[in-house]
């Protein structure tokens, strides 16, 4: 019987990511009264929440508040962030294997899905997540370019990114300097000539997956008229009687607000958003930037599944748009070291023990937690039970558990560690500075924060902070080598 979760020798977890995956993942374990444990919690970025920072739209302020949960998880003397730590690179597989009895991966997913169609390459062809990550101050975005001197863009998908992504193109300066949007992204789409907005969906609106709170947020856009053609808004034969037997609440007020749409005169406004269904782009067509997408009318039909799946028929339209933002989903980016799913773009797992994907036999040790565990489903509360369900499974792992070499499983070993390779590591007292600097600057102009956009402008803030609270301290690197280390 092993030792290991007691006061003598205490269970020693890494977490890879800091979303809400993460945290969930930290919290249940936290909240064990009978195993006495340690959780290092590693970002590739000097912030912390993963997408509820980069992801979540800056005009929806009540969703980003659940970060004050993780603060709380983050009090724990239990529990330590090192940010601005790259796993495989500042810290290797091997490096954790010696230091902790379970690696945890959190790493949601980062790419995007293509949609396999001549011209999507062309100059002005955007996957969804980069925009995304532009106007939220992502640092892997900061420096894209966007050329909002376009007047029609197609956003392809009509799930709820699609409907940020719209959302925010659509939207007026004043709505948006309310709001923590970047502060160059801000200064762009003040000035952005964008008049029409084409949203398509290649199934039904009784299919769509946005939610009734973001399709109705469309209709009270200043500077937007949302249109949608009656029969676009009427649900097709079959979908009518697939509710019927398979009554669905979202998709009835869905389908309700849309038809209050359809029926509304345009107001006049400077915009119009175009919200289209069973629709799907066929090609984007261009000589050295995008000109026109190429789509075509699909119709549903009944799978072999029992589901209703769309079809092309042979009508197809030219929209003329000069950018196009694919939001068909996200997409797990493997991991070095760790194996992966190339089809399903996950980390492959008995509900959440990851395995070999050769034999199927479970890793000691290794276990998955959100999107790249199960897919990108669900929205920030549905990491919750997932995280639950494998943290029991770590638990009941802990009698069979390998117990680690003395000396290199200590905080004191990884922050060693962590000084010789990456000096610049940020903790999560670090991040409540660069927090409180954030704050401060968008106080300063009226809005909410400013958020800092390159990494190594948070260091260098971060730097002179620190200094001017302990003008005695080194003032380059945040993390000097103890005398131990030399």
């Amino acid at each position: 019987m092993s030792d290991i979760g007691t006061s003598a020798l205490p269970l020693r977890v890494a977490i890879i990511g800091s979303g809400p995956s993460a945290f969930y993942a930290a919290e249940a374990l936290l909240k064990q009264n009978d195993v006495v444990l340690q959780i290092d919690m590693y970002d590739r970025l000097p912030t912390p929440y993963g997408l509820v920072r980069g992801g979540v739209a800056p005009d929806h302020p009540k969703i980003k508040s659940v970060t004050k949960v993780y603060d709380r998880i983050a009090a724990s003397p239990n529990f330590h962030f090192y940010g601005n730590v790259e796993f495989g690179r500042d810290i290797t597989h091997d490096d954790l294997k010696a230091r902790y009895h379970q690696i945890v991966y959190a790493v949601g997913a980062q790419s995007d899905r293509r949609m396999g169609i001549p011209g999507e390459d062309l100059p002005g062809s955007y996957a969804a997540t980069e925009f995304v990550g532009w106007y939220n101050a992502h640092p892997d975005y900061r420096d894209l370019q966007f050329d909002l001197s376009q007047e029609r863009v197609a956003v392809i998908g009509n799930g709820n990114v699609a409907m940020d992504v719209a959302r925010i193109l659509g939207s007026s300066y004043e709505e948006l300097r309310k709001t923590d949007i970047a502060d160059y992204a801000l200064e762009a789409l003040r000035n952005s000539r964008v008049r029409e907005i084409y949203m398509l969906g290649r199934r039904g609106p009784a299919q769509a997956a946005f939610t009734n709170p973001e399709l109705k947020e469309l209709g009270e856009l200043e500077a937007t008229d949302v249109i949608v053609s009656p029969a676009e808004a009427t649900p097709d034969p079959l979908s009518q009687a697939w509710l019927a037997a398979h009554p669905d609440a979202m998709a009835e007020k869905n389908l309700k607000t849309l038809a209050q749409f359809a029926q509304q005169p345009p107001k006049g406004k400077p915009r119009r958003l175009h919200m289209r269904f069973l629709v799907s782009p066929v090609e984007i067509l261009g000589s050295g930037h995008v000109e026109k997408l190429r789509i075509v009318h699909n119709e549903l039909y009944t799978a072999n599944d029992g589901s209703l799946r769309p079809r092309p028929t042979d009508q197809f339209e030219e929209l003329p748009v000069g950018l196009v933002f694919r939001s068909i989903g996200y997409k797990g980016v493997a991991l070095p070291g760790v194996p992966f799913d190339e089809k399903a773009a996950i980390i492959p797992n008995l509900h959440g023990r990851v395995i070999d994907p050769a034999d199927k036999h479970v890793i000691p040790g290794e276990y998955v937690v959100g999107w790249i565990k199960r897919g990108p489903t669900g929205i920030i509360g549905t990491n919750k039970p997932d995280a639950v369900e494998t943290v029991k499974l770590m638990l009941e792992d802990v009698p069979t558990l390998t117990p680690l070499d003395p000396a290199l499983a200590t905080r004191e070993s990884v922050e060693a560690l962590l000084r010789a390779k990456k000096p610049d590591y940020v903790t999560f007292d670090d991040w409540l500075i660069l927090d409180q600097l954030e704050m401060e600057a968008g106080q300063a102009v009226g809005r909410p924060r400013l958020k800092y956009s390159r990494i190594e402008d948070m260091l260098n803030a971060l730097r002179k902070r620190k200094h001017e609270q302990r003008p005695e301290a080194h003032p380059i690197p945040l993390h000097l080598p103890s005398a131990a280390d030399k």
